[in-house]
């Protein structure tokens, strides 16, 4: 299902990230700021669409400012007639129910680890364990990756249900952003 409100039709650049070789991905789009503006949230949000007819579903990540952006495969620019630098045609709306997020295998085996923390992780909503593992998994540094996942292990056992002091969309702490994209 669909959230009809958060239709929009759009045409977008298909971008190339600066470094290809550190990227896990090929090409990206850039949201319209109007586009994520009729999203539900500013942090990462799944939408289903189409680019140039062909469907897709996608997260979107937050750009850190206040819009989206997501990664582009081979094989859906390729059926959609798309390459990068072309610009394409493109309708999303978020999805209904937000779907179950995949959990790293780290934070995995640290809830396994601690029965109270994984009674309260299981007591969460969808979003709000997707906010807790965008927390871990957008550390940067390994070190600071294993502490996040300590932290959220120890925040959970104690009750908490939602990550604190973490903004989802990047606008404050600019912790997310689009990649940069290549000039040729």
């Amino acid at each position: 299902m669909i959230q009809n409100d958060s239709y929009s039709e759009f045409t977008a650049t298909i971008l190339s990230p600066a470094r290809a070789a550190k990227a896990q991905f090929r090409a990206f789009v850039v949201l319209p700021k109007h586009v994520s503006e009729k999203l539900p949230r500013r942090g990462r949000t799944s939408v289903t669409g189409h680019i140039n007819g062909v469907a897709f579903q996608a997260t979107l990540e937050p750009d850190g400012q206040l819009s989206h952006w997501f990664a582009l495969s081979e094989p859906l620019l390729n059926a959609a007639g798309s390459s990068i630098g072309s610009v394409a045609n493109f309708d999303i709306a978020a999805v209904e129910q937000e779907p179950e997020p995949e959990l790293p295998a780290d934070l995995q085996q640290a809830l396994a680890a601690s029965a109270e923390a994984s009674a309260v992780w299981h007591d969460t909503t969808t979003i709000a364990r997707l906010d807790w593992i965008h927390w871990v998994t957008s550390a940067k540094q390994a070190k600071t990756r294993a502490k996040r996942v300590s932290d959220a292990c120890n925040m959970l056992a104690e009750g908490k249900r939602r990550v604190c002091c973490f903004d989802p969309s990047g606008f404050y702490s600019k912790a997310f952003s689009a990649p940069k994209a290549a000039t040729d």
